[in-house]
């Protein structure tokens, strides 16, 4: 079969190489001017350069796909949504200040050692509610860890737990297994509070956000039909969100309170 007949930039028409055998195709198909041809080589070629990044990126972050969309507001001002983030395993190079070898530092570790991301304390991870790989991950802030069984009420700041006076009146109290506490910056409860998930196991965590590229992920909620703007959700505290659809509601209060990350 020959390639397309037409004529080439400069009318000589082109309807395949002088000689034949692959090497002759090959030879032609980087050289000829067949505006058919040249079409799909430079899509070959921009295509080949997506794939080399991606690859790059993967190397580095040692997590695929390494770049996620942020859905909501709820990490405000640190992240908005339209924000492409660039994440990398826990484990990848993990910080001195990291809880156990879990690889992610928490706000209060982060407090005590002065490390910080994204302008606050601790890392801001990536995680799977209740470790359902079937929901779109959500990307907050780890507060602090308990461990299991552990009554946390005195460790948990007090504007955070929606005014329960103690560990029975806290969800997730006495902690019903090890993780972390967790919660959007722009949020006025921990997720563990509003059911958003349990404690997060450090299984659950696909990694730690690095670097945001403000604007591009606009593409791919676009792509993804993630690109729906929920209803504005106002706090106790007068801050303000955008929620968004959950993916599939376990607990119908808690979504509105959670910054979900399109893969």
């Amino acid at each position: 079969m020959s390639p397309p007949d037409e004529s080439s930039s400069d009318g000589i028409r082109d309807t395949g190489p002088d000689g034949s055998g692959p090497v002759a195709w090959i030879r032609w198909f980087r050289h000829t001017d067949n505006g058919t041809v040249v079409f799909v080589r430079e899509m070959l070629e921009s295509a080949a350069v997506v794939v080399a990044i991606g690859l790059i990126l993967f190397a580095v972050s040692g997590v695929w796909p390494p770049m996620v969309a942020v859905e909501s507001g709820s990490m405000q001002p640190q992240m908005y949504r339209g924000d492409l983030i660039f994440i990398m395993d826990q484990h990848r190079f993990p910080p001195d200040a990291a809880h156990g070898d879990t690889g992610v530092v928490t706000y209060q570790e982060g407090k005590d050692t002065g490390y910080q991301k994204f302008n606050d304390y601790g890392d801001v991870v990536i995680y799977l509610r209740y470790g359902r790989s079937d929901e779109t991950p959500v990307i907050h802030r780890a507060r602090f860890w308990v461990d299991k069984g552990e009554n946390w009420y005195d460790k948990a700041n007090k504007d955070y737990i929606l005014g329960a006076e103690n560990c029975q009146e806290l969800p997730n109290c006495p902690a019903p297994h090890a993780g972390f506490i967790t919660k959007g910056d722009n949020n006025g409860e921990y997720d563990q509070v509003v059911r958003i998930s349990d404690p997060v196991k450090p299984e659950w965590i696909r990694g730690t956000a690095e670097l945001k590229i403000p604007w591009l992920g606009h593409v791919r909620l676009f792509f993804s039909k993630a690109a729906v703007i929920g209803p504005t959700v106002t706090q106790q505290d007068g801050t303000s969100y955008s929620a968004i659809p959950p993916v599939q509601q376990i607990h119908p209060t808690a979504d509105t309170s959670r910054s979900a990350a399109t893969v």
